[in-house]
């Protein structure tokens, strides 16, 4: 199980400044080694209760709040991470299991016992929690990522992109999915990541930006659209 406490800011940018941003931030620190030439695919499958308690508490600004996904880079790898993210206040804790593809096509279909035969103790929190509030799938979202890294403060600056999203086919598996934009093509979230505090000379260049800040996940931003299309 991985396990990650840290702060998290998210920003909406404009193209021009994550092309000239990423460019400097190329400069300082070290890119992520799955980045290539124009970033990697991020696909989630995220779960909800049945009234989405969890959207809900998102929109109202809840202090104390889960977000639980399944996540897989490319369809066909053969694992998928099963992810909690809990926020109290600024600060993010993000815990993850790796699982087979075939038991995540069981957590995919709503069937948790598969996580009974992990050792981490996560494994049964999350096969009692997911029971216990009768969380289903919902929704995919589907996005490019590019990331830098300082090792500093676990310091991590992402930007995502094309952010594309299905209530109609919840495959996470599937290489066809048909999916529809849930924001702008030509703006990008810009996370900011860290523990403690961040480092001034990244402080500085990011403060550079044109910015805003962003209280909406991308989640909600794919069920959002769902629910005004039903209004």
């Amino acid at each position: 199980m991985n396990k990650v406490l840290r702060e998290e800011k998210k920003f909406l940018i404009g193209i021009h400044d994550f092309l000239n941003t990423s460019d400097k931030l190329d400069r300082v620190l070290i890119q992520d080694e799955h980045n290539g030439t124009h970033g990697y695919i991020i696909r989630s499958l995220y779960y909800d209760t049945p009234f989405d308690d969890d959207y809900f508490e998102k929109q109202a600004g809840v202090e104390l709040r889960r977000k639980i996904r399944l996540r897989t880079y490319d369809p066909k790898l053969n694992f998928a991470m099963l992810e909690m993210k809990q926020k109290e206040g600024n600060m993010q804790l993000k815990r993850s299991l790796k699982v087979s593809k075939e038991d995540g096509i069981r957590l995919m279909q709503g069937d948790y016992s598969p996580l009974l035969k992990y050792s981490e103790p996560f494994a049964a929190e999350m096969y009692a929690y997911m029971n216990w509030k009768c969380y289903k799938p919902k929704t995919i979202v589907e996005y490019h990522r590019k990331a830098f890294i300082a090792k500093e403060n676990k310091i991590r600056i992402t930007f995502d992109n094309q952010i594309v999203a299905t209530e109609s086919d919840l495959n996470l598996f599937s290489e066809n999915l048909n999916m529809n934009p849930v924001l702008d093509p030509y703006n990008v979230v810009l996370e900011v990541k860290f523990n403690g505090f961040l480092l001034s000379y990244i402080r500085n260049l990011i403060n550079t930006i044109d910015k805003s800040e962003l209280s909406v996940s991308k989640y909600v931003l794919a069920r959002q659209n769902a629910y005004e299309t039903r209004l």
